[in-house]
């Protein structure tokens, strides 16, 4: 896309607008069976790159979702907090505890949560406290 094309004004800060076409399947538990979905996603890009470059980028972020924001709700069961006076604060706690587990070299989050319910030694030994 070349700059300046577009009636908006911000337009001329993105030199690239991808699209990804998804097709995923989901167990439909009420159905009892596999449910095709298809979905359309959109990036904005301010940089001209490469389809390889543009599929590595995104790969990264869908990461970060997996790694981060994944495990704070499946395992820290974020998404069902009560909280709701400064629930930023305490979704930062949750990320400090999560990278803290993996700064000291726990790969399976679960069993490390576990662990460290048992012994609050263990929690105190941590490195990076």
């Amino acid at each position: 896309m070349a700059p300046g094309v577009g009636t908006e004004p911000w337009h001329d800060h993105f030199q690239a607008l991808i699209r990804v076409h998804r097709q995923t399947e989901r167990f439909s538990t009420p159905l009892k069976e596999w449910v095709r979905t298809d979905e359309t996603a959109y990036y904005l890009c301010d940089q001209p790159l490469s389809a390889a470059q543009f599929n590595q980028a995104i790969r990264a972020h869908w990461a970060i979702e997996n790694r981060l924001h994944h495990v704070r709700n499946t395992r820290l069961d974020e998404d069902a907090s009560r909280i709701r006076c400064n629930p930023g604060i305490f979704a930062k706690l949750r990320s400090f505890a999560l990278n803290l587990l993996r700064f000291n070299g726990v790969e399976n989050i679960s069993l490390g949560l576990y662990d460290n319910a048992l012994s609050l030694d263990r929690v105190l030994a941590y490195q990076g406290l």
